[in-house]
């Protein structure tokens, strides 16, 4: 079906709205200027529900919507694991770390390495940081969002490929770049609705076309009924072999997920990644940002239905019925294959979208994915820009700089890490399940640099040079377990492990260099350990009554699919 006259109108509603609400929450009073406050932190003004939806509208973008797809119609339901137990982990951020940040009236993350160690490791982290957000996290959502609007939009060739990642570049920019933090957060209220709504349609007419029958329940019913074993939350080996033949226990294995190597993954995820934590950062109060974490992780429990359900579906409609293994011929000419000629999972979303949805409603379907990309482009610009701004070019170039300064090289620096973004992601190509290999990628740094943070909050005789080797220190650990020379990985000196292993086994053993390298160090009380209470990480009701609810739900969740 191809993208109707309806479906542009739709979708340049939704363009010309974002852009209306984006420049009129960033306009200024005559005479006025926006302060550093204002273009990073939204003057910390943000309401419990607008912080919500934006930590959920800059979490799902391209690899979410289409990537989580992917690993959905790969591996199945338990790749929803990365959302339920998400939304406990944000739980556990809203409680125990975003007390301590907003007592240190962070601007970033990186400030809080400072403050606690060295200027010298906050520089370092902020150049990682910097480098992960381009060259990885922008880069990746340019990629997928661009190849998904040539497989809607266009002929899935690659012939608007280009063209579709610079228009979602510069529609993010356009408001984000201006407006700062302010009009991001606002402008993702109407994203999240979108998003939502738009992922629900998209399930919703994918189950109508699942059967002959048209009808949306017996679609859901038929589904699990074809392949139950893709309904298990927790795997085990051998349970499931993805459609490139590579065992799904390996991504996914087994109680990991639960107390293992996922904790890692999402609390570096949810409390340490700038663009993530920053909107909670800009809440009028602590009180206001904990009850705004407990709505995202709400919402948290529905977006499984929306980014993994239709992947399962995607991949049942591909199945031959009789021999109910994948039908290589639909394959085919549903465009699953990869240049490599490997089935290429992340089409499943886009593949869906463009023959499933009718004209007029595909447009807004197009336009829920293009919110989910735009809204985490423009969190990442704006969260690159406060980190060069705040860590490297006013400690260490401009000590003084005033507020307006500041505001300019905010808006240049998003500008140049766009552009850069913009140059490389048409090179990326094809990568498989994006999703899953943006996890095992990133779990190479990510685990040693939750070991510093978390040695920060609660060990007080966590020296600087402890965090330095530890950070150091934990790449090596980690590529030990990455990369074995050929025929060494099952020997006694190379142990071939699920990457929630390898992230778990780097996390600890990080932390017992940084314990061990203290300990060496005299093992004092460092003077910029920071001070517990009670007090600190008490709560009210309302937090504690939700957190129940959202505890609740998941364990009646993994029950019902364990």
């Amino acid at each position: 079906m191809d993208f109707s006259t309806k479906d542009f109108v739709v979708f340049t509603i939704y363009a010309v709205v974002i852009l209306a609400i984006g420049f009129f929450v960033s306009r200024q009073k005559k005479g006025e200027r926006k302060s550093a406050e204002d273009y990073f932190l939204a003057g910390k003004s943000l309401p419990w529900w607008a912080i919500g939806a934006s930590l959920i509208a800059a979490n799902i973008s391209a690899e979410q919507f289409i990537g989580m797809s992917g690993s959905g119609f790969a591996l199945g339901l338990a790749i929803a694991s990365y959302e339920w137990m998400g939304g406990i982990t944000l739980l556990v951020v809203g409680k125990y770390f975003l007390p301590v940040f907003i007592e240190k009236r962070l601007y970033t993350i990186p400030e809080f390495i400072e403050k606690r160690y060295s200027t010298n490791l906050k520089t370092i982290l902020a150049v990682f940081w910097i480098s992960l957000f381009v060259f990885v996290n922008l880069t990746t959502v340019l990629f997928l969002g661009g190849k998904a609007l040539d497989t809607i939009v266009g002929s899935g060739d690659g012939s608007i490929l280009l063209t579709s990642i610079v228009g979602l570049g510069l529609f993010a920019a356009a408001y984000s770049l201006w407006g700062g933090l302010a009009a991001v957060a606002w402008t993702d209220v109407v994203q999240v609705v979108l998003l939502i709504i738009g992922g629900f349609l998209m399930t919703y007419f994918a189950l109508l076309n699942v059967t002959d029958s048209g009808s949306f329940v017996e679609g859901l019913k038929y589904v699990y009924e074809v392949v139950p074993e893709r309904f298990s939350m927790i795997l085990s080996k051998g349970e499931i072999i993805t459609p490139n033949g590579r065992d799904a226990w390996l991504d996914l294995p087994g109680l990991a997920v639960l107390i293992g190597g996922m904790w890692v993954a999402n609390l570096y995820y949810w409390g340490f990644n700038q663009y993530i934590i920053q909107r909670t950062l800009a809440a009028k109060s602590l009180k206001e940002g904990q009850k705004g974490i407990v709505f995202a992780a709400f919402l948290k429990l529905l977006l499984p239905a929306i980014v993994v359900l239709p992947g399962i579906i995607a991949y049942v409609m591909n199945l031959d019925a009789e021999s109910a293994t994948l039908n290589m011929e639909l394959i085919e000419s549903g465009g699953f294959l990869g240049v490599d000629g490997n089935i290429a999972n992340d089409n499943a979303a886009p593949w869906l979208i463009k023959n499933y949805i009718p004209a007029g409603l595909k447009g807004l379907i197009l336009a829920a994915l293009a919110a989910a990309i735009v809204s985490s482009l423009a969190s990442m610009i704006n969260s690159t820009s406060t980190i060069f701004t705040m860590d490297i070019y006013k400690s260490i170039f401009k000590k003084d700089a005033s507020d307006a300064e500041m505001v300019k090289v905010g808006r240049l620096t998003g500008l140049v890490a766009l552009i850069t973004a913009m140059l490389i992601a048409p090179q990326l190509g094809s990568l498989g399940q994006v999703f899953q290999f943006i996890q095992e990628y990133t779990g190479i740094v990510s685990p040693g640099i939750l070991a510093v943070f978390i040695a920060g909050l609660f060990f007080k005789r966590a020296t600087n040079n402890a965090a330095i080797w530890g950070v150091i220190l934990s790449i090596p650990i980690a590529m030990y377990f990455k990369v074995a020379p050929n025929g060494w990985s099952q020997s006694i000196l190379f142990i071939d492990l699920p990457f929630m292993h390898q992230m778990m086994l780097t996390f600890v053993g990080t932390l017992l260099i940084i314990i061990g390298v203290s300990a060496l160090e005299g093992n004092q009380v460092n003077n910029k350990s920071i001070v517990l209470s009670k007090k600190l990480f008490s709560t009210d009701r309302y937090f504690n009554i939700g957190a129940f609810g959202v505890l609740l739900v998941t364990a009646l969740l993994y029950a019902l699919f364990w």
